[in-house]
């Protein structure tokens, strides 16, 4: 039955019911109408209204839920369907909203991996040429200022040194940001050192106090796995160090079936905004590249507790 008829049908029985009440019962209207009958009719034209509304309420439920899925759908949380219950057009209007959630997933997928990856192939490049160029000619710098020091006099010999020390610091810099933009170590000697190079390296830097407690048996990994297990660590810490004022994180790599979990936990000031970030929105999208899902959620103490469920996929 098509939604027109039923509305219809659903009417139809209303009234038919307030008709046939009216006929078979005792009642009867005066001129003028009295308190007694007004308030007789008054109240089944409430007690139909009710019973309408009730009706068409229960008929038009797949339509709300339809409604309320649309206004709250999120691309970054893939699966989210509903049955294809109600009336003819009611399923069909329910499954083809389905048909393009599935497309729409797909290609958001579909344009978020080439755009991850273009990013990655841009950082990796401009990594390449901060350590060829910029790092090269700073440390002839250095060596330049470290030979004119040598043949200097005294007064003039303490000031070279003083530019000596901030290009040798800004050189460190230089390269700590390579090591973000392309973590070499990741491609050498694997996810565990990578991540152990990455928490040191924030320790150092922002004062955090991390404790890492990765597992023996890890298994090999795809070396896009492992990148994404990388970004969101380095997120992860990124946002414990700016936002949440946290003092301490834990970071936590285990095995367990055939998933690779990531767990960063910290003692910060705990998820509040109910809005997502872009650095967020970013580790979905990175969760989705290689089919693993993101869970942000608070700490069972206090701070946040981000974890990335990834599938283990073993190199080729």
């Amino acid at each position: 039955m098509s939604l027109f008829w039923r509305i219809f049908a659903l009417n139809a029985v209303v009234l038919g019911l307030a008709t046939a009440l009216l006929l078979w019962a005792p009642v009867t209207v005066s001129v003028p109408v009295l308190l007694t009958e007004a308030v007789i009719l008054v109240g089944g034209l409430a007690v139909m209204l009710v019973a309408n509304a009730a009706l068409l309420r229960l008929g038009l439920a797949p339509l709300d839920r339809l409604t309320r899925l649309m206004t709250t759908v999120d691309l970054l949380r893939p699966g989210q369907r509903l049955p294809a219950a109600g009336g003819r057009e009611v399923a069909e209007v329910i499954r083809t909203f389905n048909a393009m959630l599935e497309r729409l997933e797909q290609e958001r997928a579909t344009s978020s991996a080439r755009a991850l990856l273009a990013q990655e192939a841009e950082r990796r490049r401009i990594a390449q040429e901060l350590h060829d160029e910029v790092g090269q000619t700073m440390t002839a710098i250095l060596l330049g200022l470290k030979r004119a020091a040598d043949d200097a006099p005294d007064p003039l010999r303490k000031d070279l040194h003083e530019v000596q020390e901030i290009t040798r610091e800004s050189l460190d810099e230089v390269r700590r940001l390579v090591r973000r933009l392309r973590p070499g170590v990741l491609d050498d000697l694997g996810l565990i050192s990578a991540l152990t190079s990455l928490t040191e390296d924030f320790a150092t830097h922002t004062g955090l106090r991390i404790t890492r407690r990765f597992d023996a048996d890890l298994p090999a990994l795809a070396p896009e796995t492992e990148l994404v297990l990388y970004r969101v660590a380095q997120e992860s810490l990124t946002n414990a160090a700016r936002h949440a004022d946290a003092e301490h994180v834990t970071v936590a790599l285990r095995h367990t079936g055939d998933s690779a979990v990531l767990t960063v936990t910290d003692d910060g000031r705990g998820v509040k905004a109910a809005r997502e970030g872009a650095g967020i929105r970013g580790m979905r999208e990175r969760a989705l590249l290689i089919g693993g899902s993101l869970e942000i959620a608070p700490a069972p103490d206090t701070g946040t507790r981000v974890q990335l469920t990834a599938p283990v996929s073993r190199k080729h």
